[in-house]
């Protein structure tokens, strides 16, 4: 009995100790994975392509406020995260920040302070950049930005995850090792893996995440990467199945999409149309290429959601739109009402104005949510350089309940070759409701 009472308390006592350690031994900071020499000085310019590829302005830009003093709420599980003031302002940014501090923060997620980083800030994906970004991202930051006095809101949110500390833990079970090494055996494919996998953070939003938040994955190496995720209670391209757009269409209209925002087919709105406009738009045409050929190379042999909510053949809805109010349904009816004047009878839109509503992805989805709150709340496609016009689709939640933007929702979702499950009221009150709490 005094053994057992003695490894008890031994075990409580070595937690205890742990628990300490966790909480007041100081982050630590992870080295450089390739040495350079202490006189490296980085291309003119790279710094700038560097912060292009990381999308750092989407996220340390405010709408409407100046370049990279931050301030924009990033919506999370767990509360609004408030991105942070990056320009080398020695107060309110990061003037004072070292090069060792300033690789913290993108490889561990650690401040000067020592405070971490909630996972908004796609440190897990930024550990793979090389050296070289590493050092002309530095120098664009602390020469090439223009400081900015203003100290944006801070995040706070509820208890627990208003302590930081656990944070640390999180980072043991969810990083993974830095620094990328090439592993596809072509110089375009293994640059397309880096701006996807590294630079481009884009699996934070395409890959799914396990029970502890983080990716389920962080290369092409692995089944789930890129193949879907929800975001903000928004559905993410799944990019790697046969049957997604990704893989279905040219890489001509890739580019557009990738570039302008829009293609023939479809048009992108939401947390997308940031990157577009902030990231996309200004790569180098090799690098847009190299992403592309990327994507076409790791697709899986599996149709995917947008694969299971497709018919083979498709229903004449086309038909049923053009036969008359009397012989239609609810959900036709507002389609009429509401929709037709742009996506047409035949649900095709207009290519590069109205997204095609036939085989999209976003209607298709598993979650209606996606469909559901842009017919509450309208979306906006990028204004680009190639398409300066700030398209915008209409908010309808004002004018229609909860059960007529299911009915809607569900008429879309079942006709011409789509075929995904039916939306209830109660779904979209839900939709509704997390969208005003957001206001």
């Amino acid at each position: 009995m005094r053994t057992a009472l003695r490894i008890v308390g031994v075990t409580a006592a070595f937690g205890i100790i742990a628990l300490l350690a966790i909480i007041f031994i100081p982050a630590g900071r992870t080295s450089p994975v390739t040495a350079l020499p202490e006189n490296y000085q980085p291309p003119t310019d790279a710094g700038a392509r560097v912060a292009v590829a990381a999308d750092c302005a989407a996220c340390h830009t405010a709408p409407n406020g100046l370049p990279f003093a931050g301030g924009r709420a990033i919506e999370s599980p767990i509360g609004p995260i408030y991105s942070t003031n990056i320009t080398p302002d020695t107060q309110a940014g990061i003037g004072n920040y070292t090069l060792v501090e300033f690789r913290a923060v993108l490889y561990d997620g650690v401040r000067k302070d020592g405070t971490r980083l909630y996972p908004a800030m796609p440190y897990a994906n930024y550990r793979k950049m090389t050296e070289e970004d590493v050092r002309a991202l530095y120098g664009y930051f602390m020469k090439g930005v223009t400081p900015v006095a203003i100290v944006p809101a801070k995040t706070s949110l509820s208890f627990p995850f208003n302590q930081r500390w656990g944070l640390r833990m999180w980072a043991w079970v969810a990083l993974p090792e830095a620094g990328f090494s090439p592993y596809m055996g072509d110089p375009q494919l293994d640059r397309g893996a880096y701006l996807v996998e590294a630079l481009g953070h884009c699996g934070a939003c395409h890959t799914p995440r396990n029970i502890a938040f983080a990716e389920k994955g962080y290369d092409s190496r692995s089944a789930s990467f890129l193949t879907g995720a929800m975001l903000q209670s928004w559905p993410t391209a799944d990019l790697r199945a046969r049957s997604s757009a990704t893989q279905r269409w040219s890489n001509a209209e890739l580019v557009d999409l990738l570039t302008t925002g829009r293609n023939t087919t479809k048009a992108i709105g939401g947390e997308m149309a940031l990157v577009v406009e902030h990231s996309l738009q200004s790569l180098q045409t090799e690098d847009v290429d190299a992403i592309i050929a990327y994507l076409k190379h790791i697709k899986q042999e599996r149709d995917g959601t947008a694969g299971r909510a497709l018919r083979r053949e498709p229903l004449a809805t086309a038909a049923l739109l053009s036969e008359g109010l009397p012989a239609i349904g609810l959900g036709a009816r507002l389609y009429l009402d509401n929709c037709n004047a742009c996506h047409f009878v035949d649900g095709r839109g207009a290519p590069g104005v109205f997204p095609q509503l036939d085989r999209n992805d976003l209607v298709t989805a598993a979650s209606p949510n996606g469909i559901v709150a842009v017919i509450l709340d309208g979306t906006s496609m990028p204004s680009t350089a190639k398409r300066p016009e700030r398209l915008t689709m209409p908010d309808f939640g004002w004018r229609l309940s909860d059960p007529e933007v299911a009915a809607l929702a569900t008429f879309v979702r079942q006709s011409w070759s789509n075929d995904a499950a039916v939306v209830s009221a109660a779904q979209v009150k839900a939709v509704r409701s997390s969208l005003t709490a957001k206001r």
